[in-house]
């Protein structure tokens, strides 16, 4: 991997990484604001919605960014974000429901969507390392 390979990854995963953390950052907020003012009744789905693209996306993010591996394509990550989004909206909507005293036999879709297209992108991603490997030795 040349120099310039490795400083358009880092600067590529840096930006991901800080979007991921935004959105972390505006999920608490969220949550916190939302229970405020929910007459202290609480959802541990809101309480901990932060915490999809917090330990999905940044932690895998930082592993990427400190090995030689190739940069993912666009559609694994593509895949793997719009997974973590599915799961972070399932569990926000899964606490708003659970806050106002229902629930809904469509909340699964959520996790079910979200779990599929988050083992998708990764997937897609380790078959590539796994063929790239290949090709190296």
């Amino acid at each position: 991997m040349s120099t310039s390979d490795t400083a358009r990854k880092l600067t590529t995963l840096q930006k991901l990484i800080l979007t991921d953390l935004a959105a972390a950052l505006l999920c608490a907020l969220f949550g916190a604001v939302y229970e405020r003012f929910s007459h202290e009744v609480y959802s541990y789905y809101m309480l901990y919605a932060f915490a999809f693209p917090l330990v999905l996306g940044v932690l895998p993010l930082y592993l990427v960014s400190t090995r030689p591996a190739p940069l993912p394509k666009r559609v694994c990550w593509g895949l793997y974000h719009a997974g973590i989004a599915t799961l972070t909206v399932g569990s926000l909507i899964s606490g708003a429901l659970e806050i106002y005293g229902t629930t809904s036999p469509l909340i699964v879709v959520y996790w079910i969507a979200g779990a599929a297209l988050t083992l998708l992108g990764g997937l897609l991603f380790f078959t590539r390392l796994i063929r790239e490997q290949g090709r190296a030795a």
